[in-house]
């Protein structure tokens, strides 16, 4: 019987997006074969994957409202459906407002409300659950996740939602039980959410919405308010992440939080951004010390290059190859939809009527809509995700690779069904030509400049 494998090809200076290229057949590596080799291992195992996605915010939600009922199926549609989409899977919403909402606001605005008396998520019931629900129906299998930005500026040592600030020591209960209150409505929506971040970028200072904590300040309040509190209600089945920042500092936070017998109990792992440098060995070193610990990426987002939007597939496919050969399970992207301005961001547009043209720069999503003209287009970021998503399964396991030459991107996963995917990215300028070999078996292949494969065997 002959051995095949499926060609999957994105490529720069082509029409191929994500485009069927047909079968090329292994032959036995009679004469042991050298140079130009990636080997693959696939008794050597590694991590279980949870999955790919996006986040649904408020910015995309109400983006996606602009358009017509075809519009809105076809994007849910090529996000969520596995056969006529990219498949994702793993995916995240804001919990109270966040930079890319339409302004600040909160589920409880009542200062000094400790008993929650005037919560309420009818807000996001108008826009963000029905475009979560619309998913859902597409991908009933998607894990959820929510990230506060800021608790309400009541609860805050600065008295409002930007600029930082920590949370009050007085409110840790309460902002736990807030927490808490805000999965309990999602269920009453029937949306379930699976886990929950502490905080985004629990360091920065940001002109949005923000809140800063230390490393022993998000352990604190996990330990003794937001672990236990979610435990009391019944919700100690969600996940809890923390740190969802950037991962120059993965190591220093993991180790004050799961050091810690008590706080550690309550931790499923950690999240990391994209923005601030590969530092792939630091995921690496935390996987060591923490082995029991899951990773995941949790932001990623690209500036507009009106010169070269290329880099935006580029940048993503690589910062996942590099996440997942150090031993993240996920990978999440920002927006999933913004519009011809790329937005509609509440600080942005207060910036740029203040002057500040500046901000323009401020990020893409992988599928964007001129909710003037209709007009959809699909970047590359979103071809180069779906080389993953697509293809990659949850539960799939990461496998041994070896690459000749760092002209090569690669990484190798064993899907549940024992179906091998390997994905190799060129981001130079040449071709490049390598021989892929496992167990014996080898074929020949050339990776156009800037293009992506996925290969299926």
């Amino acid at each position: 019987m002959k051995s095949l494998i499926r060609v999957i090809e994105t490529c720069k200076d082509t029409e191929d997006r994500l485009s069927d290229k047909g079968t090329k057949e292994f032959r036995i590596d009679a004469l042991e074969q050298e140079n130009k080799l990636i080997n693959i291992y696939s008794d050597v195992k590694y991590q279980a994957i949870e999955g790919f996605g996006g986040a649904f915010t408020e910015a995309s939600c109400t983006t996606l409202d602009k358009l017509t009922t075809e519009q809105r199926k076809e994007i849910l549609t090529a996000y969520f459906d596995k056969d006529r989409g990219i498949g994702y899977n793993f995916c995240r919403t804001h919990i109270n407002s966040c930079d890319y909402a339409l302004e600040e606001y909160t589920y409880d605005e009542v200062e000094g409300d400790f008993e929650l008396k005037h919560f309420s998520i009818e807000r996001d019931t108008k826009s963000l659950v029905p475009m979560i629900r619309d998913a859902f129906a597409i991908a009933p299998d998607m894990k959820l996740f929510a990230s506060p930005w800021s608790p309400p500026g009541w609860m805050k040592t600065n008295l409002e939602m930007v600029n930082g600030g920590k949370l009050k020591k007085e409110c840790y209960g309460v902002w736990a039980r807030y927490i808490a209150k805000y999965i309990r409505e999602y269920q009453n929506q029937n949306i379930d959410i699976w886990g929950i971040t502490v905080q985004n970028e629990a360091k920065a200072v940001q002109p949005w919405e923000s809140c800063v904590y230390t490393a022993e300040e998000e352990r604190d309040f996990v330990r003794d308010y937001l672990g236990p509190i979610l435990r009391e209600n019944g919700l100690g089945h969600i996940r809890i992440i923390i740190w969802d920042h950037n991962k120059e500092r993965i190591v220093e936070r993991s180790r004050v939080a799961f050091g810690d017998a008590a706080a550690a109990e309550y931790i499923d792992g950690v999240g990391v951004h994209y923005y601030s440098g590969d530092h792939f060995e630091a995921l690496n070193i935390t996987h060591e010390l923490f082995p029991d610990k899951n990773i995941y990426g949790t932001e990623a987002c690209t500036r507009q290059n009106l010169e070269n939007p290329w880099l935006s597939g580029e940048r993503y496919a690589h910062d996942i190859i590099g996440n997942f050969n150090n031993w993240s399970c996920a990978w999440t992207d920002w927006n999933l939809l913004l519009d011809e301005n790329t937005g509609p961001s509440h600080w942005r547009e207060k910036q740029i009527a203040m002057g500040d043209k500046g901000v323009y720069w401020f990020g893409n999503s992988p599928i964007m809509a001129d909710t003037g003209t209709g007009d959809i287009t699909y970047g590359a970021a979103y071809y180069y995700m779906g080389h993953f998503s697509k293809f990659v399964k949850r539960g799939a396991r990461r496998i041994g690779l070896s690459t000749y030459t760092p002209n090569l991107e690669a990484i190798a996963f064993e899907n549940p069904d024992r179906q091998k995917v390997a994905i190799v990215m060129n981001k130079n300028d040449a071709d490049q030509e390598f021989t892929l070999r496992i167990e014996g078996k080898i074929a020949d292949f050339n990776v156009k400049a800037h293009s992506i494969l996925t290969l299926l065997f």
